[in-house]
This record gives C-alpha cells, structure tokens and sequence, in this order.
C-alpha cells in the first residue's frame, strides 16, 4: 500500500487534474494506493472569505459561491464528455447549495463561528475528491471515495484539531481491510469529532492527514506530489541557485518544515517517523524529477548543513525585571499564560543572569499576548518586580538546519560572522543541545540578504555574488563598464567573484535591475531611465538589500558624497574616485574611515591619487607593517605634467590645455588642476592616510596661473589663458635658458605640505618623467636615503576606471 497526496497546485485545473489521474493510474498497476486531495487551488481561501463576507453582512458572498462552482464546473465540462457531466454537475450543484444555506444562516445571524467555518473550509475537499473519483469510475478503474471524517477523530479544537490517534488508527483499519478496491480516494485536511462535527486540522493539513492514513495501514512509503521537485535547501523565492535535498533525515525536516519551508506541513513528519514509513516528494509537473527522499537515516555524504528556512511576520516577547533574578516559577507561569491564551510559542531564549525571557510568537497574537502575560504578572508589575511584557514587531526567524553540524565546531561562529559582515543585527539566538538547529531572530526587511548570504558561505561552489551600484557614466564610468563586461568571465573562472552591476545613475537618469543590467546596452538603457534623485537611488538601494553591495562613486558631486555614511551604516561598501570625501573636513574624512571599521565595510578610494597607480594602498602597507613616514614627494598631476611636457612655446599654452581635457586627462573643470587645488587635494589624503591631521587650509598653494584667469566660466578660464600667452611663454623660456624643466609638485614634510610649480635640473627624479606619469617618492624609517618610488601614467580615462575595478575586487574580497 502507497499514500500519495497530491496538493492544491497539482489540482488547480482540469489539465493539472489529468497529470495527476496519470501518475495515479500508472503506480495502481503496481500498488494499491490510497490517495488523498486537496481541494482546488485558491478554493479553500476563497472559501474562508465567503464566509467573511457573509458574516459582515455583504451580500457578494453569493457572488463569491457562484465563482466558486463555476470552477468546478469548468474542471468537469473539460474532463468529461458531455455526456457523462449530468450526474456529477447535480452532485457539485447540490453541494453548493449546502454551502449557500449555510452562508446564508451565517448572513443573517452575523456570526461566523470556529465550528461554521471547519463546515464551511471543507467543502472544497469534498466537491474536488467527488469530481477525481468520477474521473476514474470513467475510466473503468474501480475505486472507492472515502469520506475522511469517518475515518479520523479528533477533539472539538475547529480551526485545527487534535486527533485522538487510538480511535482514529482503529476506525482506519477498519475501513480499508472491509475494501478490495486498489485505489481509494480521500479529501484531505478534513476531519470530525465524536459528535460527527467537521474538524479541520490546520493549513497544509492534507499532508497531515495522509500521514495519518500512512502510519494507520503501515504503508510502504507516503508520497507528497506538490508543484517543486523535492526540498530545497532555501526558499527559491530568496535565493537563485538553490540546490535541491536529494535526502533529509525525519528530524531536519521537521526541522525546516517548523521554520518555514513551505514544500511540507509540520505536522507531517510525526505519524510516519514513529512507524519508519519514508516520506517521499515528488513534483506532479515532473514526476520523473527524484525530488526529496526522507527517511531516519541519509545517505553516506555528510553535509554539514541541510537547509536554511526562515519564518516571517514574527513577534518578540520580552519580559524582564531584576525580581526575576533566583526566583523559580516565572518560566513556568509565563507560558502558562500563553498557553491559556492558546498562543504558540517557536522559540524561546534566555539570560543566563535570569533577569529576562524572550519568545517569539505569530506576530497576530502579540497583543493578546501582552494582555495575557500582563495580567498573569499584574502583582509584580505594579510593585516593580517585573517590566511590562514588551511586544516588539517586524521580525523574522532565520534557521540553520543539519543533523550533522553538532560533529563540527565553528558552525555557528561561520554563521554569525557571516551573518555580521552584511550588517545584519542578530536580535536573540536560540539552539538546541541536539545542535540540529541554530536559530536567530532578525529583523524581516533582512530576510532575503540574510538567507542569500548563508546559502552562498554554505552551499555555492566557492562563487560570491556581488552587486554594484554605478553613479556617473561619464568617461571614466563608461570605461569602467566595459572593463567589468569585459573581465566578468575572468573573475569567474579565477577569483570566483561574480560581479553583477545592479544600478546605474547618470545626472538624474537611474536604473535598477536586481538581475543584473545589460552592460552592453548600458547607455540607451540609462537614457530611456526614468527619474530619481540621488536621495531616492540611495533608499532604493537600502531596500532591496542586496548581499554584498558596493557603491561606486565616479563623479565630483558633493551631493554623491552625503550618501557615504548612510550606505557605510549599512554595510554597503564605498568605492570613491571622487575626491571631496577624502579631502573634506578632516572631522568627515574621519567618520567615513571609523564608520568603515565599525561596520565592517570597505572605504576605498585608491583612485584619489594617481589614478590607477597603487599609491595609497602602497602608503597604507607601509603603515601597518610598521614604518613611519617622514616626507613624500610627488608628481600628482598627470594633467599638469602632460601640461609642461608638452609646451613648448610654439603653440598657445591654452591650447595643450584643451588637448588634455579633450584627451580626458583633466577634471571636468581643467582650473581644478591648474590651480593646484586637485594637487592640493591629493598630498592632502596621502597625508591623512600617512596618520597626519590636516586640513585643506594647512596646504600651501604656490599657484602660477594670472588671478583672472580663474574667474567666470570654463570658456572664460581659455580665453583669460590667451591674453597671457606672453606670461607662460616667459615661464617656459626662463627656465629653459637655466637647462630646467617646469613640474608642478607636491611636497609633505614634517607635518606641512606644499604644492608648487619648480624648475628642476635634468638631474632631478622628476625630470624625465613623460606624458601624463605621476610619480610618488616615500621617504620613512626604512627607505631614509633611497625613497621606496611608485612610478606611471596618472591620468587617463582607462587607467582611472581600472584602479576603480581593482578597488570593486578588493572590497569583495573582504
């Protein structure tokens, strides 16, 4: 003998009912089989607000009747020939109007009571089991329907009741060995108590019934047929790649099926766990799939971890009081109070101090509970023993399930630091000394991050997924783009970094796409984008919450800028090449780097400085092995030294300036760099990072453009440069009739920095530096005489996007 259950989804409609007659025909020729159904897909909630309706006096509840058998009916006229529908429709027809007499008592007396509803909830059963019976008897294969609540007894509990299993197994047994029929049809979910009144045993309580069927007639094995090929090892609606559980012990589906995991009713497992009847489910929609095996022992290989489930809409109870403290009896009559108030309890922790006692309930239940609990301990409350119970909403339950986790340390470590390097606070913690389970209650708007990332430290092949937000698809923007097209597969295969580009943002245009947006059609898919500030950018990407996440800076926008620390709180990683942070107000330059470290989150902004170069990872590993930096000098404007490299008085000093913001070497303001401030900028954060406190007032500016040429607009700044050609020109030539070359350098020394224009001798370090090439001398404890040198091209719109990359890789491999 077989039980199979097949569930709402595998009846939605006529074409899923023919799957499930042919999965059935084909094993009765191998077995007997007792089958057990659940009524058509969205019926028994449909069901549940008829009666609603009714209660509340609004007459639509026939309406809701009427669409109701119009369901059935639909299911009938497609599964029989005309011919043959006559009986069956006054069969359906007549089970209706029971239900609408029924509704109607409940319109008039506008009362709707546990009892009412069980009778009501249970007629979609009864209608679709009658319809499938039909459906073989027109086929020719005998069977017989058997109506549930003669078969299982259970106490007056309506809504969800307990059976009495001595009476029930008896009465089981008992109907089926008085049978020769090889199949049998049963509704499920149904039940009835001593007085013949129907009982329901919860929701999902099909699966449970065929567990009771199963452990009564010590079947061969309990199929499940649902619409997912087996358990999962998360909640495919969470994760993508998730893998499914070949085979699970009795316990670790208990486990998953309490906390969440939606493919088994609880309750389930119990019945046939006690008699060693595996459970096996399968997919209705692809019943060759192998689906998930469950049984007391698994097969050899020895996971760690099985699953991870989660339950949502959780309330934390919290009661606490120093008159707690060495007092026996307050467990006791907490839950005493909860049970009287029929509430359940999921999880329960503890102080060891005593002091205080947290449980997580329905979040439905939390004022009852409050009501309850502070009546049950009204004499301590009011002479201070004890707080007020206090409630606290919007939270979930997130769970780790493995029989063989307690065979290795370290789990629970691995999830919570985990769980901590994507800033998710873990609110309590409960497991059991099985150490089958470990379980902590987040807060719900972490769910799905917290769940994709535990699946990848304990189930992917070693990839990390992370997601990339992108504002400002200027030159550098575009070429970091293309780089991370180009490099995705690279990083694959050999660091095992999926990098997904997420969001883009260009002026006020921003796209998302959780997915992944198309790099190749980035540009026409940001110029269709719709509007949103960068307020609105910054809330959107809190809300989804993506595991992993780095935002990416590529502007010179102080309005970018203010985001830093609301993103850093949350630990989404910063990736700056916009400079104004690190160069702010030291104060603000010094929260961003704090807020860094207090959540775990990378503050990266190589490209401050030299572009691409490794200038101030360089400077930060000096640092932590050890040395001391005394002086640094540099050349760090690649736009100045392609300037002065390539002037040489036989054309307009203004014009090899526009040559190098033509060929993208210069801010978008070209003033910036040649008035020194970028310059300024830039010793200013290797003096920071260096552990100097500096301001941008504390840099000397030795600047060498005319003060008019500073003013009014970019086109005002070329045409100022034009009246002073004669100015430049004389630059140049009095240092090349001294044999000098003109570099503009930065120098930081003892705690003071400088940036100037300096004719310098051929001898010079910096004299044959060509081009755009930056170069930085560090001068400190271990390199006194001869300067530890980093040394190329400074600017530049490839290079600037590749030191961007390098930083996105070294933030996710933190």
């Amino acid at each position: 003998m077989k039980v199979l259950k097949f569930g709402g989804s595998s009846v939605g409609n006529a074409e899923n009912i023919e799957k499930v007659v042919e999965i059935v025909t084909s094993e009765i020729k191998k077995n007997s089989c007792a089958v057990v159904l659940s009524a058509m897909q969205g019926t028994t909630d449909a069901l549940i607000e008829t009666g609603k309706l009714a209660e509340s006096g609004d007459e639509s509840f026939r309406q809701k009747i009427n669409e109701i058998e119009a369901k059935h009916f639909e299911a009938i006229s497609t599964l029989f020939p005309t011919s043959a529908q006559k009986d069956l429709l006054d069969s359906v027809e007549k089970r209706i109007g029971e239900l609408e007499k029924i509704c109607e008592g409940v319109f008039l007396l506008h009362e709707l009571s546990p009892r009412t509803l069980d009778r009501i909830v249970g007629y979609g059963e009864i209608l679709l089991t009658n319809i499938i019976a039909a459906k073989f008897d027109s086929l020719g294969i005998e069977n017989v329907w058997k109506d549930t609540r003669e078969l299982i007894i259970t106490d007056s509990n309506f809504g969800f009741a307990t059976v009495n299993f001595e009476k029930t197994n008896s009465q089981i047994r008992d109907s089926f060995k008085n049978s020769s029929a090889k199949l049998h049809i049963l509704p499920g979910f149904i039940a009835a108590d001593i007085n013949g009144a129907t009982t329901t045993l919860g929701r999902g309580g099909s699966d449970y019934t065929a567990a009771i069927l199963a452990a009564a007639l010590d079947a061969e094995v309990l199929e499940i047929w649902t619409d997912v090929s087996g358990m999962m090892t998360a909640d495919p609606r969470f994760v993508r790649n998730v893998r499914e559980i070949r085979r699970i012990s009795y316990r670790e589906a208990m486990e998953l099926s309490h906390f969440g995991a939606k493919v088994i009713y609880p309750p389930t497992i119990q019945p046939v766990m006690t008699k060693g009847i595996p459970v096996w489910v399968k997919n209705t929609f692809a019943p060759t799939d192998f689906g998930t095996l469950i049984e007391a022992e698994t097969s050899p290989e020895k996971k760690i971890i099985r699953g991870i489930s989660s339950i949502d809409k959780i309330s934390v109870l919290n009661l606490e009081g120093s008159g707690m403290v060495g007092i026996p009896g307050f467990s006791k009559r907490l839950f005493d109070a909860l049970s009287r108030a029929n509430i359940n309890v999921i999880l329960i922790t503890q102080s060891s101090s005593e002091h205080s006692i947290c449980v997580a309930i329905e979040d439905k239940f939390g004022n009852l509970a409050k009501e309850s609990v502070d009546k049950e301990f009204e004499y301590e409350i009011s002479v201070g023993k004890i707080e007020p119970l206090r409630v606290e909403n919007g939270f979930s339950i997130l769970a780790l399930v493995g029989d063989n986790m307690k065979e290795h340390t370290g789990v629970s470590g691995k999830m919570f630091a985990t769980l901590g390097s994507q800033g998710i606070n873990i609110h309590a913690i409960a497991q059991g000394s099985s150490e089958r389970n470990i379980s902590a209650i987040i807060n719900s708007k972490d769910v799905r991050k917290a769940v994709n990332t535990l699946h990848e430290e304990f189930f992917s092949d070693g990839n990390k997924q992370v997601n990339v937000f992108i504002v400002g698809v200027g030159t550098v923007g575009k070429k970091l783009i293309e780089q991370i097209r180009l490099q995705n597969e690279f990083l694959r295969k050999n660091l095992r970094l999926n990098v997904r580009v997420v969001g883009l943002a260009k002026s006020r245009n921003k796209i998302f796409d959780e997915a992944g947006i198309k790099l190749s059609n980035a540009e026409n898919l940001l110029e269709n984008a719709p509007l949103m500030n960068m307020s609105e950018f910054t809330d959107l990407i809190l809300e989804k919450n993506l595991r992993n996440s780095i935002f990416v800076d590529v502007t010179a926008n102080a309005e970018v800028v203010e985001v830093y620390p609301k993103l850093l709180q949350k630990s989404v990683s910063i990736i700056a090449c916009n400079k104004i942070a690190a160069s702010s107000a030291y104060a603000k330059y010094q929260q961003l780097k704090d807020l860094s470290r207090e959540f775990g989150t990378a503050f990266l902004f190589e490209t401050n400085v030299g572009a691409g170069l490794p200038i101030i990872n360089t400077l930060n590993d000096l640092i932590r092995s050890g040395d001391e930096i005394k002086r640094i000098e540099a050349v760090l404007s690649g736009t100045l030294n392609f300037v002065f490299n390539n002037y040489d008085g036989s054309r307009l000093f203004s014009s090899v300036v526009r040559q190098a913001q033509d060929e993208g070497y210069t801010e978008p303001d070209p003033r910036l760099d040649l008035s020194g401030t970028d310059v300024a900028r830039k010793i200013l954060i290797l003096a920071r990072e260096a552990g100097f406190k500096l301001e941008m007032p504390d840099i000397e500016n030795k600047g060498f453009l005319p003060e008019s040429c500073l003013q009014g607009s970019v086109e005002d700044f070329y045409s100022e440069m034009e009246k002073h050609e004669s100015y430049f020109r004389d630059l140049f030539e009095t240092a090349r009739g001294e044999n000098l070359s003109l570099k503009y350098i930065a120098s930081f020394d003892n705690g003071k920095a400088s940036v100037g224009l300096q004719s310098i001798s051929k001898e010079h370090n910096f004299a044959n530096l060509s081009g755009k090439d930056n170069a930085v001398l560090f001068y400190t404890n271990r390199y006194a005489d001869l300067p530890l040198v980093v040394k190329g091209a400074g600017a530049g719109a490839d290079v600037t996007a590749a030191g961007v990359f390098a930083d996105i890789i070294r933030a996710a491999r933190i």
